[in-house]
């Protein structure tokens, strides 16, 4: 399948190395693979209208990740780790995601900095859809200056540490 996928974050917040760690599979993969397959006329739930991604899709959405510091059980400071996703203004007024079905659109569409998480598109769009929002599959951005630059990722590593 080639190399894997990564956030360039880490690039700017660990600094460069002479050799990229070396990554696993995830072990909710081979869960997944291991189970039966659940078609939607056998668990009640309808099936994708035509044209429209099915639920598990993964897509590759901008985000970065935050944190903010919390009291924990014992009342000491603790950092509590979150996901941002970047929210755009869509055309038709109101606010979206915008979800990419590889790395690849995401980078034409943004540039190489821009940061990124890897999810489904249904449990995105449920949670968007109850804030009043909405998710764009694959949009056309408009060329100009990228989201994130690589001065941007770098004074955010330094903010964040």
């Amino acid at each position: 399948m080639g190399e894997p996928n990564r956030s360039r974050l880490l690039d700017y917040a660990q600094g460069p190395s002479s050799a990229p760690p070396e990554l696993r599979r995830s072990s909710l993969l081979d869960y997944a693979e291991a189970g039966p397959t659940v078609r939607a006329a056998t668990d009640g739930r309808p099936g994708p209208r035509p044209g429209v991604p099915a639920y598990e899709t993964p897509v590759v959405v901008p985000a970065h990740p935050r944190s903010i510091e919390i009291a924990g059980e014992d009342g000491r400071p603790v950092r509590m780790p979150f996901v941002v996703y970047e929210l755009f203004e869509h055309p038709a007024g109101r606010t979206a995601a915008f979800a990419f079905t590889t790395v690849e659109k995401l980078v034409e569409a943004f540039g190489e900095a821009q940061p990124w998480v890897l999810t489904s598109i249904g449990p995105l769009a449920e949670a968007l859809g109850e804030r009043g929002a909405t998710v764009v599959l694959d949009p056309r951005v408009a060329p100009g200056r990228p989201n994130w630059r690589p001065a941007d990722l770098a004074a955010y590593a330094r903010e964040v540490r």
